[in-house]
């Protein structure tokens, strides 16, 4: 069978419309012909059910489409993966099933050839035993590991990272309100502290501060039962002094924190305090290269539970490099965490969660 370029999609005739669409999930249809993407003509080419588009062979029409559409080889790169793995496929754009604009698997649609991407995703994966039309389980968007990613706009986004070797890493990206903890305690009044250089130092502290509230750590070291004085971070400071826990000018701890670290630190605060309300208690993360370690229910520090959660806290317009956003991954997954990145805003916080992905 022989098809036909028509501007930025291939038509084919004849018996294309059961051969391909209705059997295979291919395109759109009208009648019994076939509207195809150029990603879905290029597989049909490559797999030799299609034998030219226009004249041309596979290596001309996917020569051509490299040039014609930014970013063409690594959809064709994910596009085959994907249908190898038995997954029915959809282009991410207007009129083909399961776009934006709500037209379904089996319509005889109008032509609509815009090239806009919707929802900011490139392929549309649809539930196994799904045919295009169908529930869909990922929102696809591919990227070249040297591309950079706006943060903000990957919630709900199934992230397909195609290295410079062709392979390809798939992350399921959830963007949502934040996590909920399930840590108890009541914290003291008017705690005697001093504000020393880019630490607190809060003497004869009640157990239960550092036992179940888990703030600080004792100045004589973690192991000792009897806690005469803790050191707080300027973090946990700036947050007890806030809640009148600590006799300490919660401002005077907020300007240390800005002169040690730079706006920084009210970023960090912001979410600190946040995920304290939340009933989470977050640990610094320094060990493992992020803000935060967390821990949703601590009842005691003698039986401290794993932490759940890496926290990295990032502006809201951050912008990640692939491979930055691997290695976090990464090494959340490798110490058995999920990783977070919290894109602190002026007013509000919203969260990021990333992990790695098998379809």
């Amino acid at each position: 069978m022989n098809a036909t370029l028509d501007g930025d999609v291939v038509r084919a005739a004849g018996d294309a419309r059961q051969r391909f669409h209705d059997a295979r999930g291919y395109g759109r249809a009208s009648g019994p012909d076939v509207t195809l993407a150029r990603v879905e003509a290029a597989h049909l080419l490559y797999r030799g059910d299609i034998d030219s588009v226009s004249g041309m062979d596979f290596r001309a029409f996917f020569r051509d489409s490299v040039a014609g559409e930014s970013g063409f080889a690594a959809r064709f790169l994910v596009y085959a993966d994907l249908r190898e793995r038995g997954f029915y496929l959809a282009p991410a754009r207007a009129g083909w099933p399961g776009s934006a604009d709500g037209r379904d698997a089996g319509a005889d649609n109008t032509d609509d050839d815009s090239d806009g991407r919707h929802d900011d995703a490139d392929i549309l994966v649809f539930e196994r035993g799904e045919k295009p039309g169908g529930p869909v389980a990922h929102r696809v968007r591919v990227v070249g590991e040297r591309e950079e990613l706006a943060a903000a706009s990957l919630g709900g986004r199934t992230l397909a990272v195609v290295d410079e070797e062709s392979e390809v890493s798939y992350f399921a990206c959830t963007a949502d309100g934040g996590f909920d903890g399930r840590t108890e305690y009541d914290l003291p009044d008017d705690l005697d502290a001093d504000l020393l250089d880019d630490r607190v130092v809060c003497w004869s502290p009640p157990v239960d501060l550092y036992e179940s509230a888990f703030y600080g750590q004792p100045i004589s070291g973690r192991d000792d039962a009897d806690v005469d004085a803790l050191q707080l971070s300027l973090v946990e400071a700036a947050d007890l002094a806030a809640r009148g826990a600590v006799a300490l000018d919660a401002d005077a701890v907020i300007e240390r924190g800005r002169a040690v670290e730079g706006e920084r630190f009210d970023r960090r605060l912001s979410v600190y305090r946040e995920l304290r309300d939340r009933g989470v208690v977050p640990k610094t993360g320094y060990k493992f290269g992020a803000d935060f370690r967390t821990y949703d229910a601590v009842e005691t520090v003698t039986d401290l539970p794993h932490s759940e959660r890496l926290v990295r806290v990032v502006q809201p317009d951050h912008r990640f490099h692939p491979r930055e956003l691997a290695l976090d991954v990464r090494l959340a997954g490798g110490v058995r965490k999920r990783m977070v990145f919290a894109l602190a805003g002026d007013d509000s916080n919203d969260y990021l969660t990333v992990e790695r992905l098998t379809p």
